[in-house]
């Protein structure tokens, strides 16, 4: 029996691997149109690979997969999270998990895994071949199963190959990006980070939370990351120009309005540019003191009348800007879209249309937010397709 692997990445070597240790007698190829497999895997998570995470914060799937969370909900009960930290520290690999709940290998080296899967590929006997491009299904007709794990595709065309399969093809946009905002004033404040930070789209359910970071262009950092993410269509959609809120302190108007209060009367003849409440970075702070109260902003505290203490509470929670366009997210190309689940079954990941073709990873429309989320998926739903070949064979 032979299986037929299309896409040298992540999921593609975790299916195989997986498939082969499951039927040892299984000829096993994977085809890769690049010269070189694991490309992605190397320079993720900044070249340390975040692997995958702890879960211990997620309290509905939705909030980390905008899109298949119900499936990855399902396939869960088959191969989660903690089935894939076991799974790499049986391998070789010993994993850590961070205080924000992100899991890299020990070594916080991507390599730690790519040799892990050209080992373990090695040891099994898979067959490796680079530079060849598959056009279309045809070319495979000589396999018994046919997998797909090629990826997220950032064209429609990279995915119309499939289609004669049956197979429908949600069209792709990108997900996980930053944000252009041109604001001189606030990227002058390039380098600053700030924590526990909301944002959102105004007029939309679109929101997320989490450390914010202004750059050289505009903003970055988990809390935009994940706003990408929630919001990939509708900012497609827009041509990337939509208004952005910004709640800088995370917290609500009325709070954070009883705070400046305090302040008054605890720092009175203090100037409001020496007294920082909410443990704001010192630029921000001062940028958001001009931008709200001009001239005054150098006034001491006590002289602050209720005007100006709301115009102050206003800029802090509900702080408005215009994204003008997107930045590519260097360390991940991540896109929603792909083969839609609707096309194929849940328990199996095979194409409903079409026997013995299977789905994993990034080409299924199921994509996740940054922190590890991505590459659980990848896991999942490879080792799921793993299991649907060997039973349909047994």
């Amino acid at each position: 029996m032979k299986t037929a692997i299309v896409g040298g990445g992540a999921a593609g070597f975790f299916l195989a691997i997986n498939l082969k240790e499951m039927m040892p007698e299984m000829d096993v190829s994977i085809f890769e149109r690049g010269k070189k497999v694991l490309a992605k895997v190397e320079i993720s998570g900044g070249g340390r690979c975040n692997c995958t995470n702890s879960f211990a914060s997620v309290k509905d799937f939705k909030m980390v997969y905008p899109r298949g969370h119900q499936l990855m909900k399902r396939l869960f009960k088959v191969f989660n999270y903690r089935d894939a930290y076991q799974w790499f520290e049986l391998h070789g690999v010993p994993l850590v998990t961070q205080s924000d709940e992100c899991v890299f290998p020990v070594s916080q080296d991507s390599h730690s895994i790519i040799q892990c899967f050209l080992h373990e590929a090695r040891k099994h006997h898979v067959h490796i071949d680079t530079e060849r491009k598959i056009e279309t299904l045809d070319e495979l007709r000589d396999y018994d199963y046919i997998a797909v794990t090629t990826g997220g595709s950032p064209r429609m065309e990279g995915l119309r190959w499939l289609e004669p399969s049956g197979v429908t093809i949600m069209p792709p946009v990108p997900s996980l990006f930053t944000f252009n905002i041109k604001d001189e004033a606030l990227r002058s404040l390039m380098g600053t980070v700030v924590e526990n930070v909301s944002v959102m789209n105004p007029g939309t359910k679109m929101k997320s939370g989490g450390a914010l970071l202004i750059t050289h262009w505009g903003m970055s950092g988990p809390a935009i990351l994940r706003l990408s993410s929630y919001a990939a269509r509708l900012l497609h959609d827009n041509n990337y120009r939509l208004p952005l809120s910004v709640n800088w302190v995370g917290r609500k108007d009325a709070e954070v309005l009883d705070a400046l209060n305090d302040c008054m009367i605890e720092n009175a003849q203090k100037q409001l540019t020496s007294f920082r409440p909410f443990d704001l970075p010192g630029r921000l702070w001062n940028y958001l003191l001009e931008k709200s109260l001009g001239a005054r902003s150098t006034n001491r505290w006590m002289n602050l009348n209720q005007k100006e203490l709301n115009r102050l509470t206003n800029v802090l929670c509900n702080d408005v800007y215009q994204i003008e366009g997107r930045a590519a997210f260097k360390d991940e190309f991540v896109t929603c879209g792909g083969v839609s689940l609707d096309s194929i079954h849940p328990q199996t990941l095979e194409c409903k249309s079409y026997p013995h073709l299977f789905f994993a990873g990034e080409v299924l429309d199921i994509d996740g937010v940054t922190g590890g989320f991505n590459f659980q998926a990848a896991w999942t739903t490879a080792y799921v397709v793993a299991m649907a070949i060997c039973h349909g064979n047994s």
